[in-house]
């Protein structure tokens, strides 16, 4: 995600420093006039005091994801690392803070009754719970300063490209893709309109408070699954009892290591069905999608 909207930045704004730990920055973004990179580290705080000095907006999207066993390590990775990025950015005035998170963290909602910016909610998965505890965390620690806090609750980002769409396809080319059979809502935003939406909450000086970011169109996860399918000339997925999905979650991860798509965690975030209240984000931040719906954007996946 990060390098998504690096991209879309580079040139678009004077000055854009990139923090990075261990994974290398997109060289073709750091040829760019006025990009530069800093190395720190999230787990050191005291790496992160020079690279946000003198810096205006930050956007965090730092965290470990696809390991095995999350339970042991995102209360750290998740929420520590985020309290020590955040102590430095207060320390050093940044003016806006932007974390970006997902509607999940509000457990399971419908188009019917969405989710609205509530922070009182109790998720299903460590994932959502521990994400949710970064947008309090914003939230408390920026009041009574000078930082403006901005959550982007943004539903699944879709494009080629996207780490889960390419695992997607990698499987589906060896008809070892499969999903569920309960149908469950999803909420997408294709990476154009993800860009656009992160850039106005940047701009924008009056951009603050929790904004859900999706599209018009709800599928489930089986439409959507079977729309990349059709869309790159693959089988549909097949639909499994849920039961062998919890059996090989973990084992494919452990087999995996980092790079796995599939853990017992992601099974429980990807089961719950999630739709965000976009109308602020519309009157705010993006009045229109380049890609309203799926079928509308799904040509950027092939």
């Amino acid at each position: 995600m990060g390098t998504f909207l690096s991209r879309h930045l580079a040139g678009r704004i004077p000055r854009l420093r990139l923090m990075c730990h261990r994974t290398p920055l997109a060289r073709d973004v750091l040829e760019v006039d006025g990009v530069e990179a800093v190395r720190a580290d999230l787990g050191d705080p005291r790496t992160i005091p020079p690279a946000v000095q003198g810096v205006d907006v930050i956007v965090h999207f730092a965290g470990v994801l696809f390991a095995p066993r999350p339970a042991r390590f995102l209360p750290v990775t998740n929420v520590k690392w985020f309290e020590h990025l955040l102590d430095a950015a207060l320390a050093a005035g940044v003016r806006k803070v932007i974390l970006v998170s997902f509607p999940q963290v509000e457990g399971p909602t419908t188009f019917e009754r969405p989710a609205t910016g509530r922070l009182d909610r109790k998720p299903v998965s460590v994932h959502a719970t521990t994400r949710l505890e970064e947008e309090r965390l914003l939230m408390s620690q920026t009041q009574s300063t000078q930082t403006v806090p901005v959550v982007l609750r943004l539903g699944l980002v879709y494009g080629r490209g996207v780490l889960l769409v390419e695992a997607a396809r990698r499987l589906a080319r060896r008809r070892l893709l499969c999903v569920w059979r309960e149908r469950t809502l999803l909420q997408l935003i294709a990476v154009p309109d993800y860009v656009r939406a992160t850039e106005a909450a940047i701009r924008l000086p009056d951009a603050a408070g929790i904004y859900h970011i999706g599209d018009e169109q709800p599928v489930t996860i089986q439409e959507f699954l079977d729309g990349l399918c059709a869309a790159w000339g693959y089988s549909r997925p097949w639909r499994v009892p849920m039961w062998t999905v919890h059996a090989t979650a973990e084992l494919f991860a452990l087999a995996a290591g980092t790079r796995a798509p599939l853990t017992h965690d992601i099974v429980a975030l990807g089961r719950v069905p999630h739709w965000g209240e976009t109308s602020r984000a519309r009157a705010e931040l993006l009045p229109e999608l380049i890609c309203p719906t799926f079928s509308t954007g799904l040509r950027l996946c092939r």
